[in-house]
């Protein structure tokens, strides 16, 4: 999977750097990809991130990789371009978790909308207004026409009302059609984050990342990073800096400058979602998602996830990034809008199994509604200054599937300070597990070669080759050499398993396992034994103290009821000033 190097031997490398050529700040998505773009063009940067990687808003993603269907109605159509292309090279390039998702809207009307429709395309109006069939076939029939250019789905479909029934039984009454196309969605988006980082040092082994490793402020010509688990202070002189703290842009623009008339650049929502455990709905959804308006216009989705269903999400406006959880009020709001489509639905609270939120880092903007600010990324330029050496450039915006085009932007920006020149373009090159990761349809002889190389039962290759795509392979010979046994509390894991995760992706702290480099958190499969059992052979693999394993646990299983609403994972009574990481 990546060439083991600790966290010491990391720590080690950067006392060895007293200046960089580039600085990139926040481990989110949009700083990994400048990262890794960098990398790709032996630019030798460092990334840091005060938390984990992808532990904000692109940890918290609705799960979907989208072409922007939405923002045709906008006038937005380069984003969508841009959009729908970097959907299907994801869908070759990381085909080991990006995978075709098809999509039903649910409509009550053949003509409505196209007057307001027109009002909005036109900036007239930001008014939402119920989508008709003819509309919707329209939006649908220009996505057609940049899939087919620049990808390979199927076409879309428009149903009668009857043909609707007969597929969607359990819609509500006021559905009269539906319509149909296909997207994609993204099955483990951090542990994408974390295979771009681990690419990049490979590609450029000079390239540095860490995790857990915070800017604290800036003074003449270096700024100062500081350790979060042990308190170590670095300093660190960049050539550029590259600010991609998301939600977090304008505090660390401040944290950097004395100035008092730095622009403010985020104007962040709020976006909440819910797991579900409801076997019923998943069976009526059928391997479907179901993209729909709900009460209000705003556009709600729902679909499998791994045996549950992902529903969401809001869309609220928020002052504190740190501060935001899913609030009861929002879980009422979204199974309302669930109920809206699908009202024979009763969904209990112990179908909740997970909730998770996050801050989309929005521009700026006056818009009346959320809904109609851009989703389009920019870059902001801060020159320097009488207090700043540096140039820096700000990351604003921006979305999931459109993160490989916005990192390769912000690195042409950062070349041309540089005074260098791209030498390779990432737009073919695949990620991580998807390299030499067979088709679909090569897949069942692949298996089957692997099972029988490895001599590891057929089961637990398909079930390694799901979770890594062909980074398994590591793994795998790693069970032929020493064998493996199954967690006591989670048999679907392996003691190996887990200790190779610890050892090789920069796990540091409990919920890095739990929620970002395993799936175990968020498909609902966590319990108190599992828990303390992970926990003790993390405490066996990195040297922690009985006091360290206990407070890991503490504040572990405090976030997850605080963050995610999963309680009763540790018997003692969580207090209010635990303390935790959060995201730069």
């Amino acid at each position: 999977m990546s060439n083991r190097q600790t966290r010491e031997q990391r720590l080690s490398a950067l006392r060895q750097r007293s200046s960089t050529p580039v600085l990139i700040v926040g481990g989110g998505i949009n700083g990994i990809s400048t990262f890794r773009e960098l990398a790709l063009q032996g630019i030798p940067a460092i990334l840091v991130e005060k938390g984990d990687w992808c532990q904000a808003a692109s940890g918290a993603l609705s799960r979907m990789i989208h072409g922007g269907l939405r923002y045709l109605e906008t006038g937005e159509f380069t984003l969508v371009k841009e959009s729908v292309t970097e959907r299907d090279r994801l869908l070759k390039n990381a085909s080991h978790y990006v995978f075709p998702l098809r999509t039903t809207v649910p409509i009550d009307n053949l003509a409505g909308g196209l007057i307001n429709a027109t009002r909005r395309f036109l900036r007239l109006s930001d008014k939402p207004a119920r989508r008709g069939a003819l509309l919707i076939k329209t939006g649908l029939s220009l996505y057609d026409i940049y899939t087919r250019q620049y990808g390979s789905m199927p076409k879309h479909q428009v149903r009668n009302e009857a043909a609707t029934r007969d597929r969607w039984p359990g819609f509500a009454p006021w559905v009269k059609y539906s319509a149909s196309y296909y997207d994609a969605w993204i099955s483990a988006p951090e542990r994408l984050g974390f295979e771009l980082i681990d690419d990049a040092e490979k590609a450029c082994p000079d390239a540095l990342a860490l995790n857990y490793l915070q800017l604290v402020s800036a003074e003449g010509e270096t700024v100062v990073l500081q350790d979060a688990l042990s308190g170590e202070r670095f300093r660190l002189q960049p050539h550029v800096l590259v600010n991609a703290g998301g939600a977090w842009i304008d505090r660390l623009n401040q944290r950097l400058s004395s100035r008092d008339d730095l622009p403010k650049l985020i104007g962040g929502t709020k976006g909440s979602h819910l797991i579900l455990d409801h076997p019923e709905l998943l069976h009526m959804l059928d391997g479907e998602m179901v993209y729909f308006e709900n009460q209000e216009g705003r556009v709600c989705i729902m679909f499998p996830w791994f045996g549950k269903v992902l529903v969401g999400s809001t869309d609220i406006r928020v002052d504190d990034p740190d501060a935001v959880v899913c609030e009861e009020d929002e879980k009422a709001y979204i199974l309302d809008s669930l109920r809206f489509v699908f009202p024979q639905v009763e969904v209990p609270d112990s179908a909740i199994v997970y909730t998770f939120c996050g801050v989309r880092p929005l521009p700026a903007s006056d818009a009346k509604l959320n809904g109609q600010i851009s989703r389009n990324h920019s870059i902001v330029m801060l020159p320097p200054d009488v207090n700043r050496a540096w140039s820096t450039l700000c990351l604003v915006g921006g979305k999931w599937t459109t993160f490989r085009q916005f990192g390769e932007e912000a690195a042409d920006r950062v070349l041309r300070l540089l005074g260098e020149k791209r030498q390779l373009s990432s737009g073919e090159v695949p990620i991580g597990g998807g390299r030499d990761f067979p088709q679909p349809s090569e897949q069942t002889p692949w298996l089957a070669q692997l099972a029988q190389r490895f001599t590891v039962p057929l089961p637990r290759v398909r079930q390694l080759a799901k979770r890594y795509g062909s980074r398994a392979l590591p793994l795998l010979a790693l069970i032929q050499q020493h064998g493996e046994q199954p967690l006591q509390h989670h048999a679907a894991y392996s003691d190996l398993e887990l200790r190779y995760l610890i050892e090789h992706e920069q796990v540091c702290q409990l919920e890095d396992l739990l929620v970002r480099r395993t799936s175990l958190a968020i498909c609902g499969e966590l319990n108190a034994p599992l828990v303390q059992e992970i926990a003790q052979l993390m405490a066996t693999r990195l040297g922690w103290s009985d006091t360290e394993r206990a407070q890991q646990l503490q504040r572990g299983c405090d976030n997850l009821a605080r963050l995610h609403g999963l309680t009763g994972l540790y018997p003692t009574v969580f207090q209010e000033e635990t303390p935790h990481v959060s995201h730069q």
